[in-house]
């Protein structure tokens, strides 16, 4: 492999990400102050909203207040005032290192913060919490606070880093460089594609 695509391929660093999930008792405290979600840019987790209303087969969401739900909050865990992949690096490790009292002591702090004027008690109304941590938790996207915006296609990273090797073809959201699920659909079909295309020049010139 080339170095310059060795150096491409080197160039993604994944973002971490904490999704965690609260149950409590019932959500009157957010009908009561109007709320569906948070954000707190300064907070440890910067948002805090009603999970997603899904009802599948015989499951239903709880509509109604007195209903016990699911609150989702997030963190990216991050390091200001370095430049944004040195960040990603530092929340890995912040990640590795964070034990789970601290998770739960500041989601029962935050939560008491945002939600106590609803009439919500962190230890009467949190009946439990999950917290999953992804130290690569999404693929890097290209901040033009930090990237050129003139860069042309076939010069990105992502592009250059994608290409074919010997038999081995590279697919997934960081081949893009966006990190959702559409992307990596996407690039899987182009990669097969790249498959195929070789095995019809393969049996022309067989």
């Amino acid at each position: 492999m080339s170095e310059k695509q060795k150096e491409a391929l080197a160039y993604a660093v994944k973002i971490p990400l904490v999704y965690t999930n609260v149950q409590i008792v019932n959500w009157k405290a957010l009908e009561k102050l109007g709320l569906t979600s948070i954000y707190a840019p300064g907070g440890y987790f910067s948002t805090v909203s009603l999970d997603f209303p899904v009802s599948v087969g015989e499951y239903h969401f709880p509509s109604r207040p007195d209903e016990s739900c699911l609150l989702h909050l997030m963190r990216t865990p991050c390091k200001p005032g370095l430049p944004c992949k040195d960040q990603y690096r530092a929340g890995r490790w912040d990640l590795f290192t964070t034990e789970f009292d601290t998770f739960e002591r500041n989601i029962r702090d935050e939560l008491g913060r945002m939600l106590s004027e609803g009439g919500f008690d962190p230890a009467r109304d949190i009946m439990a919490i999950t917290v999953n941590r992804w130290p690569h938790g999404y693929a890097y996207e290209y901040n033009p606070l930090f990237e050129p915006l003139d860069r042309p296609e076939l010069e990105r990273p992502c592009v250059i880093g994608r290409q074919p090797f010997g038999r081995i073809h590279i697919a997934n959201s960081d081949a893009d460089g966006h990190a959702y699920t559409n992307i990596a659909i996407d690039q899987g079909y182009r990669a097969v594609q790249e498959i195929v295309a070789g095995k019809k020049q393969e049996s022309a010139k067989a």
